[in-house]
């Protein structure tokens, strides 16, 4: 069985999508669990995968298949796991703030927090302040992530987390942030509670956030 396991963590890093669901449709036949197929080999492989994009040993388009093939095994995962009422690691409402309309950095984020167990609310790009609060009262999520690629878009950030104050939520949720001109200074000048550099260190820092990592 561990073999199985090796080669399905092996298929995702590779980026094999047909390869990687065919092995977790095979560990499924022989009687392996949903959460068990998570945890000893999606999780481990985008770990794996995130380690790689930090050393400059992968790089985007790498990143990207990774997390697509991951993302099929998820598909045939899911519904097994709604079915056995396996709680999610946390709750993530993430979104690309006001007047930007660049997701493929929030995209990668969402693939990622998906494997590490996340229930992943994703409110689109261009979301204004009062989508972020509608989604905080409708979700109660544990995380809330805004994404921000332009210099002219990262002051939206700010007037999002004011409006998440002033609507009495603040407290209630631990609050990300990241893109490309975004930095740590800037995440705790504006009140957020982490910044992410990239996909994999936004998805470990969602994981401390909820005390997963």
């Amino acid at each position: 069985m561990s073999e199985l396991y090796n080669e399905l963590k092996q298929s995702v890093i590779d980026g094999n999508q047909q390869g990687a669901k065919d092995l977790v449709n095979k560990l499924l036949a022989q009687g392996e669990e949903a959460k068990a197929i998570i945890d000893n080999a999606l999780i481990t492989a985008m770990d794996i995968v995130g380690d790689k994009f930090q050393n400059q040993e992968f790089f985007i388009p790498e990143l990207l298949v990774a997390a697509r093939a991951m993302e099929g095994c998820l598909s045939i995962l899911q519904p097994l796991l709604a079915a056995s009422d396996v709680n999610p690691a946390g709750i993530f409402v993430v979104g690309t703030v006001k007047g930007d309309l660049h997701d493929i950095g929030k995209n990668l984020v969402n693939m990622m927090c998906e494997g590490a167990g996340f229930e992943i609310i994703d409110i689109g790009f261009n979301a204004d302040p009062e989508k972020f609060v509608e989604a905080i009262k409708e979700h109660q999520p544990d995380v809330v992530g805004m994404s921000a690629m332009l210099t002219t878009t990262m002051r939206a950030m700010a007037h999002t987390i004011k409006a998440i104050e002033e609507a009495g939520l603040r407290d209630r949720v631990k609050i990300m942030v990241g893109g490309a001109p975004v930095d740590a200074a800037f995440s705790e000048r504006i009140g957020a509670d982490g910044y992410g550099s990239n996909a994999p260190s936004g998805t470990e820092l969602a994981k401390k956030f909820v005390g997963a990592a």
